[in-house]
């Protein structure tokens, strides 16, 4: 449940820091906005995004993982069309450079964070002879 909570702010963080330096990404003002915003967003990333890859496989084997951008993109689309009003991407370019910043901050602050760390790597058994 922690890194459910550390994720969502997270993901708010970085859909705050994508709105603020992309013109054509606008998200309404508010703390809860922002975290309804992500909770969207994570949502569609683990139900819809799993089903659009499988089925674009041979697209994305194609370029080489290229297209893997565009998914990313058309995500953050979606995530505006459920998101009420209150998350609006003005077009695909403008969604798949923030695709790109989404990621890219995602990594570092869960990275930073420690969120992707597993519990059995910090516990370590030393022996004694």
């Amino acid at each position: 449940m922690r890194n459910f909570i550390i994720r969502l702010i997270v993901t708010a963080l970085a859909l705050a820091i994508t709105a603020f330096l992309l013109p054509g990404i606008h998200v309404e003002d508010g703390i809860l906005t922002l975290l309804l915003i992500a909770f969207v967003f994570g949502i569609v990333n683990a139900i819809i995004k799993p089903i659009i890859t499988i089925l674009s496989c041979p697209l994305i084997i194609l370029t080489l993982g290229l297209f893997l951008f565009v998914l990313n993109g058309v995500m953050l689309l979606i995530t505006d069309e459920l998101a009420g009003g209150r998350f609006d991407v003005d077009g695909l370019g403008s969604a798949i450079l923030g695709g790109i910043i989404i990621s890219l901050v995602n990594m570092v602050l869960e990275g930073l964070l420690g969120v992707n760390e597993d519990k059995n790597k910090q516990k370590r058994v030393e022996v004694i002879d």
